[in-house]
C-alpha cells in the first residue's frame, strides 16, 4: 500500500498545478483593479498615484507569469497571501472556518446515511410494495428539489411558522439540523436509490442463495452478507460526495449565515477579496483529492479481495 501513496501523493502534483494555472487565471481576468479596491476597503481616496504605488508593492505591475510562479511558490511554502478585506493571512482565515465547514459536512452526510440506508434497503427487500414506492417516490422528489429553495422552505416552515429551530449562526446541535437536512436532502435521495439497485443486484446472487439454503437467519444474510457488498458500489460515490458536500456547502452556508469557509469564499467574491478566492480553490481541491484518496483506501477493509499495490 505504500508504494500506492507514493504514486497517488506523486499524482496530485500535476493535479494542484492545473487548479493552481486556472485558478489564478480566471482571478486574473475579473474585471476591476485589486488595488483600487484594497483601497476603497481601507477608506482610502484611490488616486491615480496611490493605485500606482499600491499595485508596485504588490507587485502587480509584473508580468503575470512572475506573478504565479511568485504566488506559487508561496503557496508551497503554505503562504496563500493575506485577505485584502481584513489584513489577515489567507491560510488562517481559511483554517479558522474550515471546522465549521467539517461540521456541517458531518452532520449533512450522517443525516444522509440515516435516511439513505434504510430508505435503500426496504425498497430492495419489498420491491414492488408500498415502501419501494415510497422511497422511490421520495427519492425523485429529493433530487428534483433545489437546495436553496428546500433551505427557504424548512425556515419557513420550522421558524417562522413553528418557531422550533433556529435559523442563523452556529451555535448547539438544533442550529446544525436545519442545514444539514438542506444540505443532505438531496444526496439522501440519489444514494437510497444507487443501494438499492446495489442491494437488488447482490440479493440475486449464488452465494446468497447459499446462505439462505444453510437456514441462516434473514437478519444475518442480510447484514453480513448483502449489505456489505452492496456498499461497495456507493462508496467511491460517497467519498466524491463529501468532497462536495464541503465545496458545495457554499449556498447552504449562505442561507444560513454558517460561519464556514463557503460563506467566507462568498463573501470573498462580493468584495473581490482575490487572495481569498485563490487559496480557497487551492485548499478545497487539496481537500477533494485527499477524502477521494481515502476512499480508495477504504476498499482494501471492506473488500480484502482488493489490493492497492503492483497495480492490483
Amino acid at each position: 500500500m505504500s508504494q500506492y501513496l507514493i504514486k497517488r501523493f506523486f499524482y496530485l502534483i500535476p493535479v494542484m498545478l492545473g487548479v493552481s494555472i486556472i485558478t489564478f487565471a480566471l482571478i486574473n481576468l475579473a474585471p476591476g483593479d485589486p488595488a483600487e479596491l484594497i483601497l476603497r476597503a481601507g477608506g482610502v481616496e484611490p488616486t491615480r498615484e496611490a493605485v500606482e504605488a499600491l499595485r508596485e508593492e504588490l507587485g502587480l505591475n509584473d508580468p503575470v507569469y512572475i506573478q504565479y510562479g511568485r504566488w506559487l511558490w508561496n503557496a508551497a511554502h503554505l503562504d496563500l497571501g493575506k485577505s485584502f478585506r481584513t489584513g489577515r493571512p489567507v491560510a488562517e482565515e481559511i483554517l479558522s472556518r474550515f471546522p465549521a465547514t467539517l461540521e456541517l459536512a458531518f452532520a449533512a452526510m450522517a443525516f444522509m446515511i440515516c435516511l439513505a440506508l434504510p430508505a435503500g434497503i426496504l425498497s430492495a427487500l419489498y420491491r414492488h410494495a408500498f415502501l419501494d414506492h415510497l422511497s422511490r417516490l421520495g427519492a425523485l422528489l429529493g433530487a428534483s428539489l433545489p437546495g436553496f429553495w428546500l433551505g427557504l422552505m424548512l425556515i419557513y416552515l420550522f421558524a417562522v411558522k413553528l418557531g422550533v429551530l433556529p435559523v442563523m449562526g452556529r451555535g448547539g446541535p438544533e442550529h446544525l439540523v436545519l442545514p444539514a437536512a438542506t444540505l443532505g436532502f438531496g444526496l439522501a435521495a440519489v444514494y437510497a436509490r444507487i443501494l438499492r439497485a446495489s442491494m437488488l443486484d447482490v440479493l440475486g446472487q449464488d452465494y446468497i442463495r447459499v446462505a439462505r439454503a444453510k437456514g441462516l437467519k434473514e437478519k444475518w444474510v442480510i447484514g453480513r452478507h448483502a449489505l456489505k457488498n452492496a456498499l461497495l458500489p456507493a462508496v467511491t460515490l460517497l467519498g466524491m460526495s463529501f468532497g462536495h458536500l464541503l465545496g458545495g456547502a457554499v449556498i447552504v452556508e449562505t442561507i444560513f449565515a454558517w460561519p464556514g469557509v463557503g460563506k467566507f469564499a462568498v463573501d470573498s467574491i462580493f468584495n473581490r477579496d482575490y487572495p481569498v478566492i485563490q487559496g480557497y480553490a487551492l485548499f478545497m481541491a487539496v481537500v477533494f483529492v485527499l477524502v477521494n484518496l481515502l476512499v480508495d483506501i477504504s476498499y482494501v477493509f471492506l473488500d480484502p479481495r482488493i489490493r492497492l499495490e503492483r497495480g492490483k
